[in-house]
């Protein structure tokens, strides 16, 4: 079921991917600043970017607290290195998520490819 899931979203992707050229349009005016709707599509990537990085987070969180707490269920004399092996884990991903959101700020923050 998982696969064929995950091989029906890549084909989505691939097919979005190369139907997308099709779409595209002419130059948009430029603004004041000399660029176009680079700053909005910026903020809307960075926006996407860290709602998918902090869904996708919690759920391989809950995935790995789950299967610590069943692990710790079955061996309580091991519960002292499932622990620490969690917590390493928790905190790796935890950093994925936080290295999107430094990504997103700058996109916020900064004119995109320079002023």
């Amino acid at each position: 079921m998982r696969r064929r899931l995950a091989l029906t979203l890549t084909f989505l992707f691939v097919a979005f991917a190369l139907v997308a050229p099709a779409y595209a349009q002419g130059a948009a005016p430029l603004d004041a600043a000399g660029h176009a709707d680079m700053v909005k599509w910026s903020i809307i990537t960075a926006g996407f970017a860290l709602a998918i990085a902090a869904a996708f987070g919690a759920l391989s969180q809950s995935r790995g607290l789950s299967a610590a707490a069943e692990a710790i269920a079955r061996n309580p004399s091991a519960a002292g290195d499932i622990r620490g092996a969690m917590i390493l884990g928790l905190v790796l991903i935890e950093s994925l998520v936080i290295y999107v959101l430094l990504i997103s700020l700058i996109l916020f923050f900064l004119p995109p490819f320079g002023k």
